[in-house]
């Protein structure tokens, strides 16, 4: 096959860097002793990210191609394979995840005292879904890791979640199933569709497809992916999810999971049903530009401290579906960026929200206050994370939110307008934030009960939060070291669409009655 490149170091890195999260968790099974345990999970996940580590320096920037490819017969007769690689839109997510997954380990060492064992079953677990679903090129495999990370999130959340974990439990596995369940129609049409019988992701890709046909494949796989993302109105089970999960559910869930959806979008409805995407452009951005302003706007609104940043990945994921769909190199670039950028800032600032909760046992902001004397280092580390939140240059946050605006002018001046209200709504609610816990007088009713004062960050919380600190600054001022990986990835798959983005598409409503032959 010409568009892929086998592996060409003398040993699997992909499966390697996939099952060792496997490996850790049966081995973790046979374990009793609970610091064992949460030693034997982190020495696995500090393996999986080394075991990673090749990929970049064996990485081949100048091509689209896949890489690091392994091929093997899996079950013949069906036409599935066991067959993994990845581009430069995949590679950065292997290096997030498996990031992320350490910290995750570091952050519950204290907070997790039931059920320790399962607990860290599931966190390796979603490690190796998560990584297998970023290298899969068949779409069995594909599907497989895809639901096999609904498992364990529902149990993070159901089983270690807070009071209301059980609703939100159920609530994130239904929406997530319904709209996995349709994409697997779309999966099986595919299947069925040629005479090859293949599930090949490469192969259906580069297959031209009856313009009703995509229309229909691309509304099914875009009802999974849209509310994996999750896009505007199938966002609810968000914040029910992030506020009922534990501390590493969050970080997860907020750093990689909803990636996922963001992700589909790239490998198989933009280049399976180019026209498809071409005429879905208006309804989309229009949720997009609903998702960065109501997001903003219903932050506002909150009294949890958790359930505001929770709303606040519902703008910012609308940036980037916004800048992925404008199918020009800056705005797809940007979205691509922006859900790493998205993964590290919003996965720390998670993180703070469990540090301060273990010391506090409350999330109501109003309960905050005079934290910057208090706990100083707290207050430094959120400053960075506020800052790099609403997009200060010199942070991650702004290289992203730059590509995408610059992106979205280049389509039409008014989406680049309404995408930069969003940034100042952004700034208002995170700087009013800061100033409400850290600077306003400490609650007088709060402090009677004893709470105060709180404790400062201790080591372990300083190792944690210092990488995505370090990166924070890295992107900024360094993004080329980030964006050089995907740059050719980025052009191959505009090019394949052949698209040239037209900012007036005619009345939405004439399109959707065309759409449905009425």
């Amino acid at each position: 096959m010409e568009n892929i490149i086998l592996n060409r170091l003398d040993y699997p890195i992909l499966t390697v860097t996939v099952f060792l999260p496997v490996i850790g968790a049966l081995i973790v099974l046979f374990m009793r002793n609970a610091s064992t345990i949460r030693w034997i999970t982190l020495i696995v996940t500090n393996a999986t990210f080394i075991a990673a580590l090749p990929l970049l320096s064996n990485f081949d920037k100048t091509t689209y191609k896949m890489q690091f490819v392994e091929q093997h017969s899996w079950i013949p007769s069906w036409g599935i394979n066991y067959f993994i690689g990845i581009d430069g839109i995949s590679i950065m997510f292997i290096f997030l995840t498996a990031l992320l997954s350490i910290l995750c380990v570091l952050v519950s060492w204290k907070a997790i005292g039931t059920k320790v064992k399962e607990f860290h079953i599931a966190i390796l677990m979603m490690e190796a879904g998560m990584l297998g679903v970023f290298v899969s090129l068949d779409f069995f495999l594909f599907y497989i890791f895809w639901e096999a990370m609904l498992i364990p999130m529902f149990l993070l959340i159901g089983v270690w979640g807070g009071s209301q974990r059980v609703y939100a439990a159920i609530k994130f596995f239904l929406y997530t199933l319904v709209g996995s369940l349709l994409m697997l129609v779309g999966i099986v049409i595919l299947y069925f569709y040629d005479d090859s019988r293949t599930l090949n992701i490469l192969v259906l890709s580069n297959i031209k497809y009856p313009l009703q046909m995509q229309y229909w494949l691309f509304a099914a796989f875009f009802a999974a992916f849209a509310v994996k993302v999750p896009m505007f109105p199938v966002h609810t089970w968000l914040p029910d999810a992030h506020t009922e999960a534990p501390t590493a559910g969050s970080v997860i869930l907020a750093g990689v999971l909803i990636k996922m959806g963001a992700y589909g979008f790239l490998r198989f409805s933009m280049p399976m049903f180019p026209d498809a995407t071409r005429f879905f452009l208006g309804p989309i951005f229009i949720l997009s530009i609903i998702a960065i302003i109501y997001g903003a706007l219903v932050c506002f609104a909150q009294k949890d401290f958790k359930r505001l940043i929770a709303y606040s990945s519902v703008s910012h994921m609308g940036f980037v579906t916004l800048g992925l769909f404008t199918l020009n190199q800056q705005g797809v670039e940007g979205g691509i960026l922006q859900m790493i950028n998205h993964g590290v800032i919003t996965g720390a600032l998670f993180l703070m929200v469990g540090i301060i909760y273990e010391r506090t046992h409350t999330r109501v902001i109003a309960d905050y206050g005079g934290f910057a004397h208090i706990v100083p280092w707290y207050a430094g580390f959120f400053m960075v994370l506020t800052l790099a939140s609403i997009g200060l240059p010199g942070t991650n946050g702004f290289i992203g939110e730059f590509l995408i605006i610059f992106g979205a002018f280049k389509v039409r001046m008014l989406l680049g307008v309404l995408a930069a209200i969003g940034i100042i709504l952004g700034a208002g609610y995170m700087l009013r934030l800061y100033q409400r816990i850290f600077f306003e007088n400490v609650n007088p009713d709060y402090k009677a009960s004893g709470h105060h004062p709180v404790r400062d960050l201790d080591l372990r919380e300083v190792i944690t939060l210092t990488p995505l600190i370090i990166l924070i600054f890295w992107m900024g001022f360094y993004p080329d070291a980030f964006l050089s990986y995907m740059h050719s990835s980025v052009e191959h798959l505009i090019d394949g669409m052949n698209i040239t983005v037209v900012a007036d598409r005619g009345n939405l409503t004439t399109q959707f009655v065309k759409l449905f032959g009425f």
